[in-house]
């Protein structure tokens, strides 16, 4: 073995710039493709890595779930596995563009020419300014700033994944809106078109009204608002009397196409299939059955407005329904009254609500009821859910727009069967986030919407013909030619026109639209792996080995990500899922920018030193959430102890040379490695079954026991050359050492590879894994020697004695089956507790310090 070099004093301070210089220069964490080449596919180990999103700072969950996939990631390195772990950056998508808004005080206005010249107004916070007064500026002009501040933000997130050691290979990697990404997710889109599972629908549509976009089902979230039940008059058409119902969104009566009941509802039965006219506006609609009307709810019948909640979308479709829409995309009531509005009252009415947000048009229709006698009872304010998009900070809205959408099961059970049974062969880490990813592909009520009205994103790369009029014929898509790849409607002309044709009639018209972020976030495999690109390095890393992720995005990133792959190659695109729990506060709640419990991982890092933070998001298994404290953060203070610890041990068992031809005689040192090689044995064990927390707990607890009992117990020996003994305790320290670096290596990777370094050649993290060594001796001498060791400290401090006070004897009495392992170690017991005479007398069930007699002391 290598002569030792280690400090004065070793410390944790600095060890991150140092080792993350080193490892850049040497190259460590570099995927070597023609280790890879040799070994064949079954020889890498492939990561799909999680791009975060580059739209502000990481917090503490990224610290969190990213170590997770790093310590899996060393482990698996060190097992001999070629490892690809690349980085990728989500640039594009909806939180982009705010930021970007707040950052500059900017809005797009898709209208105004390209400013070569344009300075933003503002460089840093502009979230205090109203949407009205920041400044428009060109598409172009937004999308660079938004490439500008991604990359910033992109730089920034590299930092503090160096800082936390994170293994990836930063040659590996991408971003979500470059050429190369464009390309690939424009391919996958237009073979999606070819094979038709990619199509275009008129339809209603969940919209943001502060974003302008279209929002799908994945996105959703319920949040709780308030609201209150309105009893209006229906009016029967043959003069009978009226129907009640109750409302909680009256400023939507002008959309109503019908009112609905459940078929099994006597109250209603008899005005099945007749005729009712709607209170204000006199619009004759028809009284319909449907099951999914609830006879507890309200009155027990609805009005079906066009669109108040997605089960009017419901209703509307599968009963055959007029759309009557009054919303605009603007989230205000259009001013172009429906054409079922035919009386002058009635316009009139309509036109005092035109122009008005819901919340102004439910006050005005309130006050339209009232003055009519048709608003019989408000009722008191209640909580319900409502959906938002889960960025957003409005309510959804539904309008009907023209969308792209993809196959995804909704509507094709045979899809959907094979979404299970591909998600079934997986091995999911903890395996109940299966039951999550499969109750979400059986509760899809609609296929999925892939475009956005935004700007920042990968342009839908179709153009439309014109006709003779100018307008849009949707049954004349143009795709480019794949060789073109990448392309952008707005500004490229597809083959076989000219740019003087756009807008014409008889010309063509590009499409405005741009991707959902998970339309291209679902890619990832792809991106990294050179799909389409690269086919070499496809073979080598696809399916990948591992896609780790939050539990909160299983249902968008995860399924999306299964669906692209199902669609394009029929199969999983990984074998192992991972899913990290969340970050929780003190109180237990989700850390989430909206409550303001964020914690950011900088200060952290730099307080109390990464290896201590790796420690406390290692120490937290798969799937369980793990409760931080910033003020008190316990778990990463005994991670920062048990670094400190790995050093300090470092140095002392270097102290001991190893004497040639050394071997391991002595029957305690015997039983110390045959009671790590059961640890080497659990710990490899639980990182192979994906449970970083238990390989870190059963090695953590013999690391102690190794530096608190026998290292004291065996330094009197080992600083004794003259002992026999001596080159058995050395070179079993040194084995253990080497061992015990190997198996902490994955979590503290930074003082382990100090350590390392000051004994032997070459990285750590590039070192074999440990095996057993095989040395045979019986782990009891060492549990009984431990157990003897404690008893006689507590026998000195009981006696306000120090351990350094000599004892002329001491009788220790147990089982016959202990008392044979302590004779074992009997010398190096008196060593240690500075025993003349020790006595081992059986005759006790437990280990127990019969007597102690103190030597006189000196004068």
């Amino acid at each position: 073995m290598a002569d030792a070099t280690i400090p004065d004093k070793p410390a944790l301070e600095g060890l991150e710039q140092k080792w993350d210089a080193a490892w850049s220069a040497q190259g460590t964490y570099l995927f070597d493709r023609d280790a890879a080449k040799a070994k064949g596919r079954a020889g890498v180990f492939s990561v799909d890595t999680p791009p975060p999103t580059a739209s502000g700072s990481l917090h503490i969950g990224h610290v969190f779930s990213y170590t997770h996939t790093d310590v899996k990631t060393r482990f698996e390195r060190m097992r001999g596995k070629t490892v690809f772990y690349p980085m990728g950056w989500d640039d594009n998508g909806l939180p982009t563009e705010r930021r970007v808004q707040n950052y500059y005080g900017v809005r797009c206005d898709t209208s105004l020419p390209y400013d070569p010249d344009f300075t933003p107004p503002f460089r840093g916070d502009a979230k205090s300014l109203k949407p009205s007064d920041q400044v428009p500026i060109s598409r172009r002009n937004f999308i660079e700033l938004c490439e500008a501040l991604t990359e910033e933000d992109e730089k920034a997130f590299e930092a503090v994944f160096r800082q936390l050691g994170l293994s990836v290979d930063w040659t590996q990697t991408y971003r979500t809106i470059s050429d190369e990404t464009i390309r690939t997710s424009q391919l996958a889109f237009l073979r999606n078109l070819e094979r038709g599972e990619a199509y275009q629908s008129l339809a209603p549509t969940l919209w943001d009204i502060d974003f302008r976009s279209a929002i799908a089902q994945a996105e959703l979230e319920d949040r709780e608002q308030q609201a209150s039940y309105h009893r209006i008059a229906f009016h029967k058409t043959d003069g009978s009397g009226d129907i009640h119902i109750e409302t909680t969104r009256p400023e939507l009566l002008a959309a109503c196409v019908a009112l609905v009941a459940n078929p099994d509802d006597e109250r209603y039965q008899p005005y099945f299939g007749k005729t009712v006219r709607t209170p204000v506006f006199d619009v004759e609609v028809p009284v319909l059955a449907h099951h999914l009307a609830q006879q507890d709810k309200g009155s027990g019948i609805a009005m079906i407005c066009t669109f108040g909640d997605v089960t009017d979308i419901v209703w509307w479709r599968e009963l055959d329904l007029p759309n009557r829409t009054i919303l605009g995309m603007d989230g205000r009531i259009i001013a172009e009254a429906p054409e079922a509005l035919t009386t002058d009252a009635a316009k009139a009415a309509y036109a005092e609500l035109a122009g008005l947000t819901v919340f102004s048009a439910k006050k005005k229709m309130v006050e339209l009821l009232t003055a009519s006698g048709e608003l019989l009872e408000v009722s008191k304010p209640f909580s319900h859910p409502v959906k938002f998009y889960e960025k957003g900070d409005r309510a959804l809205e539904i309008v009907s727009t023209r969308q792209w959408y993809l196959r995804n099961g909704a509507r094709d059970e045979a899809l959907r069967d094979k979404l299970i049974a591909f998600g079934r062969e997986m091995d999911w880490h903890p395996d109940f986030m299966r039951v999550r990813y499969e109750n979400w592909t059986n509760g899809l009520t609609g296929d999925w919407l892939v475009s956005r009205q935004r700007f920042f994103g990968v342009p839908i790369p179709v153009w439309y013909g014109l006709d003779e009029n100018g307008e849009r014929d949707y049954d004349r898509v143009i795709t480019p030619d794949l060789a073109a790849l990448p392309v952008d409607p707005t500004t490229d002309a597809p083959h076989g026109y000219t740019e003087d044709q756009r807008g014409v009639p008889g010309g063509f018209e590009g499409e405005k639209d741009i991707f959902d972020t998970w339309a291209t976030s679902s890619l990832t495999p792809q991106l990294a792996g050179g799909w389409e690109r690269d086919e070499e390095l496809w073979n080598l890393v696809a399916p990948f080995d591992l896609r780790p992720q939050g539990q909160d995005i299983i249902r968008t990133w995860l399924f999306s990500t299964m669906v692209r792959s199902v669609l394009e190659d029929d199969r999983a695109p990984w074998t192992d899922a991972a899913i990290s729990g969340f970050i929780v506060d003190p109180d237990r709640k989700k850390m989430s920018k909206s409550k303001g419990n964020v914690v950011t991982p900088a200060d952290i890092l730099e307080a109390h030193g990464t290896d201590a933070v790796r420690y406390w998001s290692a120490s937290s298994r798969l799937g369980a959430d793990a409760a931080f404290d910033p003020q008190n953060p316990t778990q990463v203070k005994i991670g920062r102890r048990l670094a400190i610890k790995v050093l300090n041990a470092a140095k002392f068992v270097l102290s001991f040379p190893v004497p040639e031809g050394a071997e391991v005689t002595h029957s305690l040192d015997a039983a110390m490695l045959a009671t790590l090689d059961r640890v080497v044995r659990e710990a490899t064990a639980a990182f192979e079954a994906y449970d970083h927390a238990k390989a870190l707990e059963v090695t953590e607890a013999f690391f102690w026991t190794f530096c608190d009992d026998y290292l004291e117990l065996v330094k009197e020996r080992a600083y004794n050359r003259a002992d026999a003994g001596q080159a058995s305790a050395a070179l079993a320290l040194r084995l253990a050492l080497s061992t015990l670096l190997r198996l902490l290596a994955p979590v503290l990777a930074f003082a382990t590879e100090e350590a390392w370094s000051w004994f032997e050649e070459g990285s750590i993290h590039t070192s074999s894994w440990p095996e057993p060594l095989g040395i045979e001796g019986d782990p009891a001498v060492l549990s009984a020697a431990s157990a003897a060791l404690i008893g006689i400290r507590r026998a000195k401090t009981e006696a306000k004695a120090s351990q350094k006070t000599p004892v002329s004897r001491l009788v220790l009495r147990a089982d016959d089956v202990t008392i044979a392992a302590l004779r074992l170690a009997e010398g190096d017991l008196k060593a240690v507790g500075r025993i003349a005479e020790l006595e081992l007398l059986d005759g006790a069930e437990a280990l127990v310090v019969d007597t102690v007699e103190l030597a006189p002391q000196e004068a």
